[in-house]
């Protein structure tokens, strides 16, 4: 199938705690320009941009002062809001997106719907409540507010592991390669796959 144009878009959102703006591509080449402030995010959203062959930038100013938190949760914002805007109408996607994806001792899985319907169903339990100074708790944030603001059904399973790095690793990778799925463009889909007509 054809493109009929770029599948990309730029999000910039300023608040009192944040300052952050984004681009992101759908039909990219793997490569990341990242300055979100938060390191282990950075190394996660490079992975997820290097499996999901998207190209993403990101630069961001934040209240790391503070914590993380406000930082995570509108780049997860901005990114949403990207991946909706990039996709347009949607026309000649799969829609449906599963990976797994095993990291040493652990096995995660991540599926996607671009239903127009958030809604996150996380079950991850990590041993540790920290990587290095990054607060686990985090991914959920992240991950809920992206479903949120791309209006994605997506559902996180890690299925075991150990040590969770490699636990949250897993999940961002397989993230990255069940959106890539889950965006790719067949040619046998007309209009979109939905008996509604729309999604």
């Amino acid at each position: 199938m054809e493109q009929a144009m770029s599948r990309t878009a730029t999000i910039k959102r300023k608040t009192n705690e944040t300052n952050v703006a984004l681009q992101f591509t759908v039909d990219g080449n793997g490569e990341s320009k990242l300055n979100t402030g938060v390191p282990f995010l950075s190394h996660m959203l490079d992975l997820f941009t290097r499996h999901g062959h998207f190209q993403l930038q990101v630069e961001a100013e934040g209240d790391i002062e503070i914590d993380y938190h406000h930082t995570v949760e509108d780049i997860g914002i901005c990114l949403g809001q990207a991946v909706r805007e990039a996709l347009g109408d949607k026309t000649g996607i799969n829609r449906y997106g599963n990976a797994f994806v095993p990291m040493d001792d652990a096995l995660a899985q991540v599926v996607i719907d671009i239903s127009n319907r958030p809604h996150l169903e996380y079950r991850a339990t990590f041993p540790s409540c920290q990587v290095g100074q990054f607060p686990t708790e985090l991914v959920h944030e992240f991950l809920w507010k992206f479903a949120l603001e791309s209006r994605m059904n997506v559902h996180v399973i890690l299925h075991y592991g150990q040590n969770t790095h490699h636990m949250i690793e897993g999940i961002f990778k397989s993230f990255g390669r069940a959106l890539d799925e889950a965006t790719q463009l067949d040619p046998r889909v007309k209009g979109v796959p939905s008996t509604k007509g729309m999604l």
